[in-house]
């Protein structure tokens, strides 16, 4: 290791001590060659793992505090998907070696977002790695779940309520407003409104996701399965079905949009964005219609507004149907990594 590197872990070392609270769990954080953790007695381990590669994930030109929120918000949102408890991550840093990038002001910055999130949800970060390489990020966040509580995909039933939590599709317009492929085919227009502020606040969905934590602990015990909102709600809720060997029908007129994708686009051109767009980050969950109230009741506590777009059907497959009652085929269904 060189001594640039040491005074870079040295610099986010201190980074981290003066921006998060310390955690009695934390027997031995950063600093040694592997962190030494103490879980609490009766709960399982609950891991997550994401890389943000930049001309992937993130544009060339993204704000480095941007980077630092999102690396840590998309792991947070698959713990919230299980109903966990965050308390702890590591952090891995590619840096380039041109100049601009592997800077103080980057890691400063990236810092900035990075720890912002992490102090909202009292989470350690205790290791990790710094290296040369591709700008890249890689987090794995590690949570608690009493055992038997975690939601899981496998478990939505017919008849289940499929619901979503917070607006669909934000993101997804960001990326076509912008140009993206595969997004810049949308038919994206300002119906209405004021289009710098309607775009500032789609971008902003982008740039800074809301990983849905609290809500995620109010469903436990509530919902049957859950899974967030990553490559689009018509993949995601697709592995859900596939794993609990069911269908669904969702309606495209119930799906839940901000009033800055309200005024980008409709009918459609919105309901392709909402369905397959991806980088929500929202979560989508199933539960017996019995429980609907004390859903409403608990995420209303947890000020997370939730919705029920369709419904769970034995029928293999996944339908959609147009406010008029007909069925609706968007042109794509999610997010493919690996599309060539």
């Amino acid at each position: 290791m060189s001594a640039a590197e040491f005074d870079l872990i040295a610099r986010i070392r201190a980074r981290i001590g003066a921006g998060l609270a310390p955690r009695d769990d934390v027997v031995l954080g950063i600093g040694d060659d592997a962190a030494l953790l103490q879980p609490p007695a009766g709960q399982q381990l609950v891991v997550a793992t994401d890389t943000l590669n930049r001309g992937v994930h993130f544009a060339d030109d993204a704000a480095p505090a941007d980077i630092g929120w999102k690396s840590l918000a998309v792991n947070l949102s698959d713990l919230a998907a299980m109903g966990a408890t965050p308390a702890w991550c590591t952090l891995s840093l590619s840096l380039p070696a041109e100049a601009g990038v592997a800077t103080e002001t980057f890691v400063d910055g990236f810092l900035d977002g990075f720890i912002a999130l992490a102090a909202e949800h009292r989470i350690a970060l205790v290791g990790g790695d710094t290296t040369r390489g591709p700008l890249s990020v890689c987090v794995t966040v590690l949570g608690f779940v009493a055992p038997g509580a975690a939601l899981r995909r496998d478990g939505a039933q017919a008849g289940d309520e499929v619901w979503v939590t917070g607006t669909l599709g934000d993101a997804a317009a960001a990326l076509a407003l912008a140009g993206i492929a595969p997004y810049r085919d949308a038919a994206v227009r300002h119906c209405v409104g004021d289009p710098a502020t309607d775009n500032e606040r789609l971008h902003e969905r982008l740039r800074r996701p809301t990983p849905r934590v609290s809500a995620g602990r109010v469903l436990r015990g509530l919902a049957h399965a859950g899974i967030d909102i990553s490559d689009g709600l018509l993949a995601d809720l697709g592995h859900v079905c596939a794993a609990s060997g069911l269908g669904a029908r969702i309606d495209a007129g119930a799906l839940p949009t901000s009033p800055a994708l309200a005024a980008a686009c409709e009918g459609p051109a919105r309901w392709g964005l909402q369905l397959g767009g991806g980088d929500d980050y929202e979560l989508c969950f199933t539960a017996a219609p019995a429980q609907r109230a004390a859903i409403v009741q608990g995420l209303a506590e947890a000020n997370t507004p939730a919705q029920v777009i369709g419904v769970i059907e034995a029928e293999s497959g996944l339908r959609v149907r147009a406010p008029d009652g007909s069925a609706w085929q968007p042109s794509r269904r999610g997010y493919q990594h690996f599309d060539s």
